[in-house]
């Protein structure tokens, strides 16, 4: 599978896109018999709707492809993907385009049309490649394209095949494909070295909890991605029920976020240096499972009552921010499929994420809106503080009463981070529970796109 554009514009297929109430118009400069054809086919410039207009001999002349009125732009994104998905084999070129096509967007959408996970079942190859319009960012696309592809089959390959040791395997590849240094700390290393928590939950797995840390570039601001590689929950002694455990493969989904997301950035040669760190643990069940009512001492120092042991993602991240916090960094962000509350807050679809700078936020909502990559901005809500701290320890890992829990963790994290002062969290989901234009079922990037384009203003570069 390569999300690439046609090398060989030769012969390319126009294709005319063309909203509802510029049809007409658009049909008047047509042949006679290419408006016949259109009339015929019932055509109305529907979003996702194409007609294939054939030439004298019974071939593509050209296509016309549908992109609504924006009323029904707005309901969605990617629009062109599904004509994409569904067009014969062959190359194509963007001809007529109205004044409000996303050209970038759509063409990325054009790009991810392609994806499907094929590891363990063959399907269909994406037949229709798209050429590269000279007024876009084709190696742009690309990166970002191969990142997003990396995010999702990280999070669909089950823990069978992804745990510790394969997510290890996986970061260290994508460091040595962009010459990236890392270092890696298993099993006891992790205690001789101050990451009790790290190890602590995944020590009940016979596969050992390590820390992985990326390096790459030497010059411009300092950014560190932290992700949550949680490879599968249990729910370790408060075990999940069922139906809660049958999408924990996904658990890693931070973990995989960051690592799309870093590949965009090291394929793009951006002017910072990038550390990544990413807890990879199991939380399993056996005679040393950690239990509730256990307290544990994290690397910052701060003990921490366990209340739940299924609330262990942020305690995996929170001794990996302790070290992100130890190095004067310019912002350290973490991604995490942390917590169930933000589902009910804002859905599947929505990455809802905290930061305190009002600057930081407009930067991030305005880049995520020009790359139609959602985000939704939650609270660090100081006055619930208070619900973090349990009577005999510094922290709660898992408040009583079920109220503010997306909060409740985010303040949790940013406990972490006291020696820099710009720190992010994303609580994403991770996956696509309904099939959407670009957007097979299965894991998804949620976030990253929007980052990407906001670094330049976040970091000043």
């Amino acid at each position: 599978m390569t999300l690439k554009f046609a090398q060989n514009k030769t012969n390319a297929t126009p294709i005319h896109v063309v909203e509802s109430d510029g049809l007409s118009n658009f049909v008047e400069g047509l042949s006679e018999s290419a408006r016949n054809w259109v009339a015929s086919q019932e055509f109305r410039a529907g979003l996702g709707h194409f007609v294939i207009v054939p030439n004298a001999d019974g071939g593509i002349d050209s296509v016309i492809a549908g992109y609504g009125n924006e009323t029904a732009r707005k309901r969605g994104r990617f629009h062109l993907a599904t004509v994409a998905a569904a067009l014969p084999e062959g190359n194509y070129e963007l001809e007529t385009l109205p004044a409000s096509f996303d050209l970038e967007t759509e063409l990325l959408g054009w790009l991810l049309s392609g994806y499907s996970f094929d590891r363990y079942k063959t399907r269909p190859a994406h037949k229709a490649s798209i050429v590269a319009p000279a007024n876009c960012d084709a190696a742009k696309l690309e990166a970002i394209a191969a990142g997003e592809a990396l995010t999702r089959d990280l999070i669909n390959t089950p823990t069978s095949d992804m745990g510790p040791p394969q997510l290890q395997e996986a970061f260290e590849t994508l460091a040595a494909q962009h010459g990236a240094e890392t270092v890696v700390r298993v099993g006891q290393d992790l205690l001789d070295q101050n990451f009790p928590m790290i190890h602590t939950v995944g020590r009940a797995s016979a596969q050992e909890p390590r820390l992985l840390e990326m390096r790459w570039g030497s010059k411009g601001p300092k950014l560190t991605l932290v992700g949550k590689g949680v490879c599968f929950d249990t729910g370790g002694l408060n075990i999940k029920p069922g139906a809660s455990m049958g999408l924990m493969k996904k658990d890693m989904g931070g973990s995989a976020a960051v690592l799309g997301l870093a590949h965009m950035i090291m394929s793009l040669g951006l002017p910072l240096q990038l550390r990544v760190l990413v807890p990879a643990v199991e939380n399993a069940i056996d005679g040393s499972a950690f239990r509730p009512q256990d307290v544990l001492t994290s690397r910052k120092g701060l003990t921490v009552e366990i209340n739940n042991t299924d609330a262990e993602g942020r305690l995996v991240l929170a001794d990996a921010l302790a070290l992100a916090d130890e190095e004067e960094t310019d912002l350290i962000v973490s991604m995490a499929t942390l917590t169930g509350a933000a589902r009910v807050a804002v859905g599947p679809d929505l990455a809802p994420y905290y930061v305190d700078a009002q600057a930081d936020a407009s930067a991030l909502e305005e880049a995520a809106t020009t790359v139609a990559d959602p985000v939704w901005r939650m609270p660090f809500h100081d006055p619930y503080e208070a619900m973090i701290e349990p009577s005999i320890a510094d922290l709660d890992n898992a408040p009583k009463g079920g109220f503010a829990g997306s909060i409740t963790a985010a303040l949790f994290l940013r406990r972490f981070v006291t020696e820099n002062a710009r720190y992010m969290h994303f609580d994403i989901y991770g996956w696509q529970p309904k099939p959407a234009p670009t957007r097979p079922v299965g894991g998804v990037g949620q976030g990253t796109r929007a980052l990407l384009e906001a670094l330049p203003e976040l970091l000043d570069m």
